[in-house]
């Protein structure tokens, strides 16, 4: 018999003991990775094709030990990664995790089931309508968007496929009455805070680039959309012969955690036959605080909504959660039935049976209903409304640290946990200078290792981005980063102008 890494180990490779042995040996190498974590430089100094250095040119022939595999991941992958799950990573927005997420993504990994339709898994089907529903409740949406009231919701792997698949909805529903040809005339709009994946949504379900409008926001209006703004626009897209199609609301804005008008947006959006959806991707997890779900006051409105567990929810990636005012607008856009996946039992034949291949892009698909519904058991509304509200107190603090420096400011409130900043200009008409300092400030504390933070422009200014809302993040690593800024502020302010730029 073989033994070790022969050949003969991939034929038993769902051995239930060597399963459990090995299984155990990644629990403990995870285990001692977050114990330590934050000792890590948050952001590794790994040059491009660092890894090459140290892996073969070509898979080995003969397989090698877990305990081997492991220690090749502690030595050489490791010190490459930028460490998303350290308390001290304020970049972009979280990618949160958790306990709970990891057993709930090991079971759906390890039970390892495919349920595009009901037949293939009803369990899995069956449980993903009820926590779509739970989930649905908890944010504070309308009765509906739920499967008890008619609507109905579906777990994608990004908001990058919701958008996809809501605007394929809703150009068929107008391609419906315009015919084919009409989408040439089809427009879609957003704002210039909103995510760059509606423009590429837009693209893939064949919309004109030249049809697609980015309206401008502005300070005056929190750099929300304004329905004047967007009326505007509208407007003079139908005068001129185009059909208006597809309008996004953002709830949480990547940039600068701006908020859009929903009912301003949605009550224009009725009036002209517009789809409405709502992006809640980051802030959605805030939702299901009662202080904070005015943010949707009238998605009533909207055909859709959409909001990412896996971002700030301890929901393990991926998870977003994407809510359908119609499920029938959405299924007879992106639905196909070969006879191979059709459901010959009498149970699955019903009328209302739910086959989620239907309701995404892609036929095969995880079974993420068990890990959000590990979460949601294990944690609780109560624990999550306090686990999120820890991040506003202590984004919160920041600001107010941020405000209290006459060096710096603040350059929008901030609305949930998301801090925007950046070193003061000394002199009216010093913005370029002052953007060369922020740009060195910010190149300076993520070269630090001792945390890492990204950066957005708006109106011609380069913001630093605070996002707070890492599952170990306490007080204290928001007091060091604050430090660790006005250490490094001091830092680049010092440094001398060369050749005209600093």
């Amino acid at each position: 018999m073989a033994t070790g890494g022969a050949p003969f180990d991939a034929l038993s490779s769902l051995n239930p003991e060597t399963f459990a042995g090995e299984s155990r040996a990644v629990i403990n190498f995870l285990a001692d990775y977050y114990r330590d974590v934050d000792t890590y430089p948050v952001q590794p100094q790994a040059m491009p094709g660092c890894l090459r250095t140290f892996l073969p040119d070509a898979p080995p022939e003969n397989g090698e030990q877990m305990d081997v595999i492991l220690e090749e991941v502690w030595r050489h992958i490791v010190p490459a990664l930028t460490h998303w799950q350290s308390p001290k990573f304020f970049g972009y927005f979280q990618a949160n995790a958790s306990t709970a997420g990891f057993a709930g993504e090991m079971l759906s990994t390890g039970l390892n089931v495919v349920p595009f339709t009901r037949a293939a898994s009803p369990a899995a089907t069956e449980l993903e309508t009820v926590v779509m529903d739970w989930m649905g409740k908890l944010v504070g949406l309308p009765g509906r968007f739920l499967f008890s009231s008619g609507g109905g919701g579906v777990l994608h792997g990004s908001t990058c496929e919701a958008v996809v698949c809501t605007l394929a909805a809703a150009r068929d529903r107008a391609l419906s009455r315009l015919g084919h040809e009409g989408i040439v005339r089809l427009a879609v709009y957003a704002s210039d805070q909103s995510h760059s994946t509606f423009q590429k949504g837009a693209r893939i379900v064949g919309i004109p680039r030249s049809n697609f409008r980015v309206i401008r926001t502005s300070a005056a209006s929190g750099y929300g959309l304004t329905a004047d703004s967007v009326r505007d626009a509208v407007e003079a897209d139908v005068a001129s012969g185009l059909v208006p199609l597809y309008l996004c609301a953002t709830v949480g804005t990547t940039g600068l955690g701006a908020v859009d008008p929903v009912r301003d947006l949605g009550e224009l959006a009725r009036r002209h036959g517009i789809w409405l959806h709502v992006d809640a991707a980051y802030a959605g997890s805030a939702l299901i605080c009662p202080e904070f779900q005015h943010h949707i006051d009238g998605a009533e409105l909207a055909d859709s909504a959409s909001m990412n567990p896996h971002k700030w929810f301890l929901t393990n990636m991926d998870c977003c959660c994407l809510w359908v005012a119609s499920p029938a607008a959405l299924t007879s856009a992106v639905s196909t039935n070969p006879e191979y996946l059709s459901n010959v039992t009498e149970e699955s034949a019903g009328a209302g049976v739910v086959d989620y291949k239907d309701w995404q892009i892609a036929l095969s698909r995880p079974f993420r209903a068990m890990k959000l519904w590990v979460v949601l058991r294990r944690y609780d509304g109560a624990g999550m409304r306090a686990y999120v509200r820890r991040h506003v107190e202590m984004a919160k603090w920041f600001e107010q640290a941020v405000e209290a420096d006459g060096r710096f400011e603040v350059v929008t409130p901030t609305r949930f946990s998301l801090v925007t900043f950046r070193l003061r200009p000394r002199h009216d008409g010093d913005d370029d200078a002052v953007d060369a300092l922020n740009r060195r400030l910010l190149v300076a504390v993520n070269a630090s290792g001792r945390a890492f933070m990204t950066h957005f422009v708006v109106d011609g200014k380069f913001v630093i981005r605070m996002a707070v809302g890492g599952a170990m993040t306490e007080i204290r690593h928001l007091q060091d980063t604050w430090e660790l800024v006005r250490e490094k502020a001091e830092e680049v302010r010092a440094l001398p102008k060369v050749s005209g730029h600093d």
